[in-house]
């Protein structure tokens, strides 16, 4: 396991900021049971930003006529909805809610082209919010695939996430599983495909990036 590139400032900073008040409060006040017990606290706190940024080996199980899933997490909606931004139809969303404990990488569904690509900065509503899809901070990226399917994959900030990384733009070509983004402390990710596609997941089920088959495609 090694740790992802989007956590290495934070993850640096935390441990400085940490070490400097150990070193502050040891030489200022001496210790205590309560100085102990904060001590402790604060490495709790730089252990869990650490994991926050763990990036696990996987041998992702590819298929190209699967739709993998891009993130770590728990299937929270598969419903049809009319997706208004780019696709304009009547399609199948399928979202997977990344809690802080949750690996946080996002990978491609499938191999395709990125067709289309927005950045939207927005608010950090909590992301079982219904408005949260249309409201908070959010990148819409649409892969169109060897055959012509376009798959629209939304990564959704919430309450505690605030901050998206995207690797994308318009025109490279990512493969099954590649890193698309990352969203700091978790939070949400939709995908949006055609209807008819076979769904492979049902609501509540506890899901992998890179790993669980959402869906296949016809």
């Amino acid at each position: 396991m090694t740790l992802h590139k989007a956590g290495y400032k934070i993850i640096a900073f935390s441990l400085i900021v940490s070490a400097l008040l150990v070193i502050l409060l040891h030489r200022f006040t001496g210790f205590t049971i309560f100085h102990g017990i904060f001590y402790f606290l604060l490495f709790v706190l730089d252990v869990l930003i650490v994991a926050f940024f763990r990036l696990p080996k996987r041998n992702f199980k590819l298929d190209e006529k699967a739709v993998l899933c891009p993130a770590d997490g728990k299937v929270v909606i598969i419903e049809q909805v009319f997706e208004p931004e780019y696709l304009k139809r009547d399609v199948i969303q399928i979202s997977v809610f990344m809690s802080p404990l949750n690996v946080h990488v996002n990978r491609s569904p499938v191999s395709g082209i990125v067709s289309f690509f927005k950045y939207h900065k927005g608010k950090y509503l909590v992301a079982w919010h219904p408005k949260s899809s249309l409201l908070n901070e959010r990148t819409t990226i649409v892969l169109k695939t060897e055959n012509g399917t376009e798959i629209l994959v939304r990564q959704i900030a919430g309450a505690v996430a605030r901050r998206i990384e995207y690797y994308v733009k318009e025109g490279l070509h990512f493969n099954q599983a590649d890193e698309l983004g990352f969203i700091k402390f978790g939070s949400r990710v939709d995908v949006f495909v055609p209807i008819g596609t076979k769904i492979n997941v049902k609501t509540d089920e506890v899901v992998k990036g890179g790993m669980t088959h959402l869906a296949y495609l016809e």
